[in-house]
């Protein structure tokens, strides 16, 4: 009996450092994205290394959320690691979110040191976190937070699917971006619907924090895993964009959240020092939400009786098109015109 017990703590142990690379991963995300910087705008953009230099250093930006992603969804043991994981994926928008900040607060210190500093405290909360949580009771404790979370959300949708369709016309030009930007603002920035719209967005982000720390108790297959990651990064998300919308440009700023505020002009997106961080925060953020959306109609269809081979082949359809729709977007911002 002691030998199994301890193996068994052995095997505990090691998950709970294997639990570490993701944190890992996060903590060396920023340099990836300086990597590219200096690629395409330091000294070694002239030479001729400088593409695959490039690519490269976008590669390690995108393997970050992957690995933990990857560690979220296989990783047995301790539920505080496996959480650890999943915010390893919201490291995109969470540095976004972190930089306004430290903008706005005057900080001395680099991006990069505070976001390691974070991360080497989320880890150390993690590794000291007890493993008690029990794992996930079923969907019925938490019943009433899913209708709040879906009601919310049925509204949402025609807002996301406006600011969606919006960025689509970054390929034309800014002209017409602003122009249809203003079309949809004359209903969302009315004095009675924006207040709701918020209380709407923080409610999903609410409810969805909640669902998130329910199922995520336990591992779950590659949907449910791949559901809870976006939704995670989508709270983070919207938390930043409320922020940078009222607090940093129409109050810190004063200046009005259009094209040249979403892609950091003059500089743009792909060669400012600041602004390239910006690249897979929204790339992730349109990916996320629209596959976010499909794994919620994939249980929606599955519960009512729908066959899983279908409904699994359509998620997986789904959630391709929503990858390359966001890649499409990036390009529009990063200065492709069609």
């Amino acid at each position: 009996m002691s030998g199994v017990r301890t193996t068994g703590v052995r095997s505990y142990g090691l998950a709970r450092l294997l639990g570490l690379i993701p944190a890992v991963a996060a903590i060396g995300y920023p340099f990836w994205l300086d990597g590219f910087h200096m690629a395409v705008g330091g000294p070694a953009a002239t030479g001729s290394a400088s593409i695959p230099l490039a690519v490269v250093m976008l590669a390690g930006v995108f393997l970050t959320p992957a690995v933990g992603f990857a560690f979220a969804w296989k990783l047995p043991g301790p539920t505080s690691m496996r959480r650890l994981a999943y915010a390893t994926v919201m490291a995109p928008t969470l540095y976004v979110f972190l930089g306004v900040v430290t903008y706005m607060v005057k900080s001395r210190l680099p991006d990069e040191v505070v976001w390691s500093v974070l991360w080497v405290a989320m880890a150390g909360i993690a590794l000291a976190s007890p493993d008690t949580e029990k794992p996930a009771d079923g969907p019925c404790s938490v019943t009433r937070w899913r209708v709040v979370h879906g009601i919310t959300a049925a509204v949402i949708v025609f807002y996301i699917a406006f600011h969606v369709i919006n960025h689509v016309f970054f390929l034309a030009s800014s002209e017409t971006y602003n122009a249809v930007q203003h079309i949809g603002a004359t209903v969302y920035r009315n004095p009675i619907v924006q207040p709701i719209l918020v209380l709407l967005l923080l409610l999903q982000t609410i409810t969805g924090m909640r669902l998130f720390w329910h199922w995520s108790g336990k591992r779950g297959d590659v949907f449910r895993s791949f559901q809870l990651a976006a939704g995670l990064y989508l709270a983070v998300y919207v938390i930043g964009h409320l922020d940078s919308v009222f607090v940093y440009a129409r109050s810190y700023l004063n200046t009005p959240s259009d094209w040249a505020f979403a892609v950091g002009a003059p500089d743009g997106i792909i060669h400012g020092a600041w602004n390239i961080r910006l690249l897979p925060h929204y790339l992730l953020g349109v990916f996320f939400v629209l596959g976010h959306l499909a794994s919620g109609a994939r249980g929606i269809l599955l519960a009512h009786g729908v066959g899983r081979r279908v409904v699994d082949r359509g998620w997986i359809l789904t959630v391709s098109a929503s990858m390359l729709l966001a890649i499409v977007i990036v390009l529009g911002m990063s200065g492709m015109r069609i």
